[in-house]
């Protein structure tokens, strides 16, 4: 008879946190409604491709802040295309997220973020403004191509697009 209530009380502690797990998530998705990935067509003509991981989108600089973006919530493969007017994540079962050029805030290399540690640097850090103006980091760890590169690509359209004038992409 123990047992059982040893089981019984097991399996109500884990639905308990199953169920204060699910309300956490949806409060999040509901103090980030306002915050939305910018989707859209590729424009721009191509510059280099990347494949690898899309981990997670924080607040600027809060890589403990998981934002609930709507097309950025969830950890996904990820095909990384950087173009003459930005860069591009396309991920299975989503719309493309096109983040134009003069969006891009910065890019760099990270070690951590939510629920993830790697090697030294081995985190791409891109970090791009929403419509309402929240700036977010958006962490992707590459598989295919060298992380560096695509740095170096992003950092590189970053300053082609500072210099040229607004419209002329």
């Amino acid at each position: 008879m123990s047992g059982e209530v040893t089981v019984l009380v097991f399996a109500g502690i884990a639905l308990a946190l199953i169920a204060l797990m699910l309300w956490g998530w949806r409060r999040r998705a509901r103090r980030d409604a306002g915050v939305a990935a910018p989707v859209g067509p590729v424009r721009g003509e191509p510059r280099a491709v990347f494949g690898g991981l899309y981990v997670a989108t924080t607040r600027h600089d809060a890589p403990l802040d998981r934002l609930g973006v709507r097309h950025l919530a969830y950890r996904s493969r990820v095909q990384v295309s950087v173009t003459s007017a930005g860069v591009a994540l396309d991920m299975p079962g989503e719309p493309t997220v096109f983040i134009d050029a003069p969006r891009i805030a910065g890019i760099g290399r990270a070690t951590w973020t939510i629920d993830r540690v790697v090697e030294p640097d081995g985190l791409v850090l891109l970090a791009w403004t929403a419509d309402d103006g929240t700036v977010c980091d958006t962490y992707l760890r590459l598989q295919d191509g060298d992380p560096d590169a695509l740095v170096a690509k992003v950092d590189r359209l970053r300053t082609d697009s500072a210099s040229t004038p607004t419209g002329a992409l």
